[in-house]
């Protein structure tokens, strides 16, 4: 008998999530990442620490992040010209493509998971999903 408890349902869903990503979108591309491309693109030129903040993921993971994406030629990082001490990032040409690329199998990767569920469905489990999270501040 499968575990019912919240915990281990989240769980299994986050692994059907991850399966259905790599078939439909990107084995290169993460879902972190495409959300890095999606927030830079609404916003270009913030600073690493939003992006980590957005991201709701620690410094030593944006780093991390950033610097895969730079090495894979989807962003720019420059110095902060407020503040020194930190970076801002851009999409690259490439990123912007691999962007316009991505975004229609991302979009079928959400019909996939919520085939069987109702427009009014996918709005409530969002909204369960999202109290499940820690209030932003």
């Amino acid at each position: 008998m499968r575990s019912t408890f919240t915990g281990s349902l989240v769980r299994r869903a986050q692994q059907r999530h991850v399966a259905v990503w790599l078939t439909e979108v990107s084995a290169e591309i993460t879902s972190v990442q495409y959300a890095a491309l999606e927030i830079l693109q609404k916003t270009p030129g913030v600073n690493q620490r939003r992006l980590g903040d957005e991201l709701d993921v620690d410094r030593s993971t944006i780093a991390d992040l950033v610097a895969r994406m730079v090495r894979n030629g989807l962003i720019e990082r420059s110095d902060d010209p407020v503040d020194k001490r930190s970076y801002v990032l851009f999409l690259t040409a490439a990123g912007k493509k691999q962007l316009a690329i991505l975004r229609p199998r991302v979009e079928e990767v959400e019909r996939i998971l919520t085939a069987r569920l109702t427009a009014r469905e996918c709005l409530e489990l969002r909204r369960l999903l999202s109290a499940l999270l820690p209030q932003q501040t």
